[in-house]
C-alpha cells in the first residue's frame, strides 16, 4: 500500500531555483553552457599542467602560452595552424587571435630556434638562459592537448632546430 503522507522536508530554494532555471533554458542554451564549462575546465587543466611543468604562476603561464604558440603558428602553414587550434582549449585560441603577430604577416615565416627564443624572451622579458625551459614547458603542454598525428603534422613543418624544441624530452 502506497504511503500518501506529505513530504515534511522544507523546500530548498536552491534546488527549486536550479530546476526552474533548467526548465527556462532551451536545449541549445544548455548545450552552450556545457560546452563553455568543458572549455573552461580544459583550459584550466592546460594552465595547471603548464604551471606545474614550468614552475610559473597562472598569469605568466598564460602569457608564455600565447607567446610561444603565436611564434609556432608563424612558422607553420595557416591550414596547419587551424588544425592545431581546433584541438586546443577555446580560451587559449581566443587569446591567441589577439596576438599582434597574427595580423597581416604571411605564413609560414622563415626563422629558427634562436629567433623564436628571442621573440619569446622579449615578449616575457626573460633572461636568455631562462627562455628555453619556458618554451619547452609550453610546447610539452601543447603536445599534451593534441593528438599524436597532429603533433607529427606540426613537427613536419618545422626546421630541424625547432623540431628539437617540439619533440618530447625522453
Amino acid at each position: 500500500m502506497a504511503d500518501h503522507r506529505e513530504d515534511s522536508r522544507p523546500d530548498t530554494e536552491s534546488g527549486e531555483e536550479r530546476t526552474e532555471t533548467r526548465r527556462e533554458l532551451t536545449l541549445e542554451e544548455r548545450r552552450a553552457r556545457r560546452s563553455q564549462m568543458r572549455s573552461s575546465q580544459t583550459y584550466a587543466a592546460f594552465l595547471k599542467r603548464l604551471c606545474e611543468r614550468g614552475g610559473m604562476s597562472p598569469s605568466v603561464a598564460q602569457q608564455a602560452a600565447v607567446s610561444v604558440l603565436c611564434a609556432l603558428e608563424q612558422r607553420i602553414y595557416s591550414e596547419e595552424a587551424s588544425d592545431l587550434e581546433a584541438q586546443l582549449p577555446r580560451r587559449l585560441t581566443e587569446l591567441l587571435h589577439r596576438c599582434e603577430r597574427h595580423e597581416g604577416e604571411a605564413r609560414p615565416a622563415k626563422f629558427g630556434r634562436e629567433e623564436m627564443l628571442r621573440w619569446v624572451g622579449e615578449d616575457l622579458a626573460l633572461n636568455p638562459d631562462a627562455v628555453e625551459p619556458v618554451v619547452r614547458a609550453v610546447l610539452d603542454s601543447l603536445r599534451h592537448q593534441i593528438s599524436e598525428g597532429e603533433a607529427e603534422d606540426v613537427m613536419a613543418q618545422l626546421p630541424e632546430d625547432l623540431r628539437h624544441l617540439w619533440q618530447r624530452e625522453i
